[in-house]
């Protein structure tokens, strides 16, 4: 069979039909971003707003861990900002939520044990810088009475200062 036999014997379409895709290669399209002013409004109402925080966060969930860039490295989510005011309530509705706690937050909440562990494991994280730059000393010092045994702690392994600058 020669050429033109074979194209009369398949036809011209069914030369052209493999030229086209079958699949699509198109990008799916991506969700938006959390926007930046909205990240901001409720990390600043986390500080002590507890009536904007919760309808905030019941209208957009997803504001539970997003961080605000302050800037020049200076990251703040609305836990933080309620553990470095000393901000239990707050704090407590964001954990209940399921906000991502960690060796701040600890401090805050006068965990012992937990903050042991942690400088245990990590003892650089003594001189760990929180949001604007507050210490575990700082969070501990806000957490109050519960707190006490923390901020012993971190004082009797040399922890002095309870802001360092982030740059």
């Amino acid at each position: 069979m020669n050429r033109k036999q074979f194209i009369k014997s398949v036809g011209v379409t069914s030369l052209i039909i493999p030229a086209i895709p079958l699949f699509s290669f198109t990008k799916p399209q991506e969700e938006p971003q959390l926007d930046k002013a909205l990240v901001e409004k409720f990390v600043g109402a986390s500080h002590g707003k507890f009536d904007i925080v919760k309808p905030l966060l019941e209208e957009h969930p997803t504001l539970l861990n997003a961080a605000h860039d302050w800037r020049r490295g200076d990251f703040e989510t609305g836990l933080g900002a309620a553990c470095h005011v000393g901000n239990k309530e707050i704090a407590t509705y964001l954990l209940n939520r399921g906000a991502q706690a960690n060796i701040f937050t600890m401090a805050l909440f006068g965990k012992i044990d937990s903050i042991k562990l942690m400088l245990d494991f990590m003892p650089n994280l003594l001189n760990a810088k929180g949001p604007h730059g507050y210490t575990l000393l700082h969070h501990a010092e806000r957490g109050g009475d519960d707190s006490l045994e923390v901020k012993d702690y971190l004082i009797s392994l040399g922890l002095k200062e309870t802001r360092i600058p982030l740059y």
